[in-house]
């Protein structure tokens, strides 16, 4: 029998405060006032006093409204009516459709059994070059895209959900813009996407409690599909800063202890239990997280990504418009591109050597410097490099970026000025065409 509550202790903000023994923490209670009706979550217990986060915000709530406990923690379903939905933070349609609730899973539990993980080794193809070549995806890999604001990260999302080789796509959205969920939604819609895909969007005007429901609705049903369907999952997340904002948000509203600059002393454990999701399952499919990270002031010792970076496995930086070379990184990298093709290594060493060289030289040349003929030759491959290589424009499979990636130095530089094997030059250097390879720059 559900719990019934007619008296409320306190009303602070959105939370709620009632007197009721044996309440479960995370678990649903029904808010019903003059205005309406309402969902809200257990958020703190102190002995027999119960707070609630309602999720329809407090207004019109008095004391002596009525709290019904569902005796159960919030709920998502779980079934192929799901994929080329919309949904918000609840698990309620955005896209006019009816409701789902069928084979309905509980959200936010315990991650996999480590006995059940097995080592990655596949790779996820993107037809991002910097990704692909440089700092491979591998599936049940957790990485981060730290970003600075006004970076294009909902648009590089978006193109890897186009194009990433993977059976299903999951997209939560925490804190957007109206017009950046939009975007995603038609930017799927357009390229075919969206019929493999299930969207959990939050708005910066929707109810806060929902922003923090994302990840883990999002994270269960990537969860069941794995496991049950044996689906290659990919999670894309964004905004993981949003997420964070808004455990700060409701721990100062519960007056809780602050940690550095504001945030929640178990900020750590909360990103950990959702980033250890990312799994290869034992026997079935598996599940991939991206999750967008914006950085304030372009600070990367913001305490998000700086305890982000403790978590993951790599991270991918977004700056003026690309994928940095330097800084980003996939440590399970090496577990797949020994195995793609025999030049992968080689080439994607020597590449970023003579970028970092580049980079050097334009450095040199900012201070007036003489350039040499070497010089000149770093330039002109810096400039190939960031238009065939580095601008997000560039949609080609891997092996034709390694081509590409043999073309653009061939078209700067001799044999023996690369440093690679002989053997590798001897198979894969264009064929020369009139003197030196030629220049598709």
């Amino acid at each position: 029998m559900k719990k019934l509550y007619q008296h409320i202790v306190n009303i602070s903000g959105n939370v709620i405060t009632v007197k009721a023994p044996n309440v479960a923490y995370g678990s649903l209670a029904e808010v019903v006032s003059p205005g309406g009706s309402s969902l809200g979550q257990v958020i703190r217990l102190e002995g027999d006093m119960v707070s609630l986060q309602v999720f329809a915000g407090s207004r019109g709530i008095t004391t002596d409204s009525l709290v019904r406990f569902l005796g159960r923690s919030m709920r998502v379903s779980a079934s192929n009516g799901l994929l080329g939905r919309v949904f918000n933070g609840s698990g309620l349609p955005r896209d006019n459709r009816p409701p789902l609730q069928d084979n309905e899973i509980e959200i936010g539990g315990p991650s996999v059994n480590p006995s059940k993980r097995i080592v990655p080794k596949n790779m996820i193809r993107t037809g991002l070059p910097m990704i692909d070549v440089f700092n491979t995806l591998v599936e049940s890999q957790k990485l981060p895209i730290f970003s600075s604001a006004g970076e294009p990260y909902n648009a590089l999302l978006a193109r890897i959900a186009m194009q990433a080789e993977v059976d299903i796509i999951l997209v939560g959205g925490m804190g957007l813009k109206h017009d950046d969920y939009l975007f995603l939604r038609h930017t799927l819609e357009e390229h075919g996407a969206l019929s493999r895909s299930v969207l959990f969007i939050h708005t910066a005007s929707d109810p806060i409690v929902e922003c923090m429901l994302v990840p883990d609705m999002t994270l269960a049903v990537a969860e069941h599909f794995a496991v049950n369907e044996n689906k290659r999952v990919l999670v894309l997340l964004t905004d993981m800063t949003n997420f964070c904002d808004a455990m700060k948000e409701i721990s100062i509203t519960m007056e809780q202890i602050p940690a550095n600059r504001g945030y929640p002393g178990d900020l750590y454990s909360q990103l950990a239990s959702r980033y250890e999701k990312a799994v290869d399952f034992d026997g079935a499919g598996s599940v991939t997280v991206l999750a967008v990270t914006t950085m304030p002031g372009d600070d990367v010792t913001h305490p998000v990504p700086d305890n982000t970076g403790y978590i993951t496995e790599g991270q991918f930086y977004l700056k003026n418009g690309r994928i940095e070379p330097f800084g980003s990184l996939s440590r399970l990298k090496q577990q797949v591109n020994g195995a793609t093709r025999a030049d992968h290594r080689a080439l994607m060493d020597t590449m970023i050597r003579l970028y970092a060289d580049c980079r050097e030289t334009q450095e040199k040349q900012a201070m007036g410097f003489r350039m040499s003929e070497w010089d000149s030759k770093l330039l002109k491959y810096g400039k190939l490099f960031e238009s065939r290589m580095m601008d997000l424009a560039v949609n080609i499979p891997l092996e034709q970026a390694l081509d590409t990636g043999w073309e653009i130095l061939a078209a700067c530089f001799d044999p023996a000025e690369t440093d690679i094997k002989s053997e590798l030059v001897s198979t894969f250097w264009p064929k020369r065409t009139g003197g030196r390879a030629a220049d598709k720059g």
